[in-house]
């Protein structure tokens, strides 16, 4: 199930995290986490009521909302902008927003989807990693975690696109590890089919015949990406830069031979 509610926070860590598309799913229980551990923390998504909504259920005494689309520059420079004013400080990023709209065959694939997503997947990554280096983290220090996918680690049939745009996530974590260390820390997250909105389509209607493909018995749930986006941005990962960390039920134990 997706989060709905949350455990009251932690004294405040001081500390202030951006994370994209966290109106709902995977994002609010990234939010979530860090609000519970007594972080600050802006939300941004599309849709206002939504994060209207989830600033209520999170706190509004630790949270606020940007709305706008991940891909918008003007976005991405006004989210930055507002969480300082309310915060003064952005210590950690985490890219999730993301979109696939599309399912079928890269062979029949029209290219103007294609640079849809890897403009609201991948480029608004970056985006955001450059307004949050240049607004705090280049003097300061930090951490930012990008969410990937399974699919951007093997083929993903159907998905193809959405895949492409993964890898490149990737490789954009590597990338900033490189040029944002020693101060800045850049993993990745590699989730499996998690039990959102937006990956239903992948799991409905079949869902117990899809978890029971994971050697763990389950799909995802959104805060088992909470979880680890919380630890990846915590003390306990200092030495920790330039990883994907796959979270997928170990589904990857049963890519061997048979």
């Amino acid at each position: 199930m997706e989060s709905t509610t949350t455990k009251e926070p932690a004294a405040d860590s001081g500390r202030v995290a951006l994370v994209t598309g966290a109106s709902r799913g995977i994002g609010y229980a990234v939010a979530e986490a860090l609000v519970a551990r007594g972080d600050r923390v802006c939300i941004t998504g599309r849709g206002e009521d939504a994060l209207r909504d989830a600033v209520a259920r999170l706190g509004p005494d630790r949270v606020i909302a940007v709305a706008g689309k991940a891909h918008d520059d003007e976005h991405r420079v006004t989210a930055v902008a507002r969480t300082m004013e309310a915060f003064g400080r952005i210590d950690f990023l985490v890219n999730n927003a993301g979109t696939n709209p599309v399912y079928g065959p890269l062979a029949d694939l029209d290219l103007g989807v294609v640079r849809k997503v890897y403009d609201t997947n991948v480029i608004s990554a970056l985006g955001f990693a450059q307004q949050t280096w240049h607004a705090w983290q280049r003097e300061h220090g930090g951490a930012i975690v990008n969410i990937s996918s399974v699919a951007g680690l093997a083929p993903s049939p159907l998905v193809g696109a959405y895949g492409m745009s993964k890898a490149a996530m990737v490789n954009l974590t590597v990338q900033l590890a490189h040029e944002f260390a020693p101060g800045v820390r850049v993993n990745a997250i590699a989730p499996a089919v998690v039990r959102t909105r937006f990956a239903r389509a992948l799991y409905e209607g079949r869902e117990a015949e899809a978890a029971a493909e994971y050697p763990l018995g389950r799909l995802g749930v959104p805060e088992d990406i909470g979880g680890a986006a919380a630890f990846l941005t915590s003390s306990q990962s200092d030495w920790i830069t330039g990883q994907t960390l796959v979270v997928d039920g170990g589904i990857f134990l049963t890519a061997g031979v048979h």
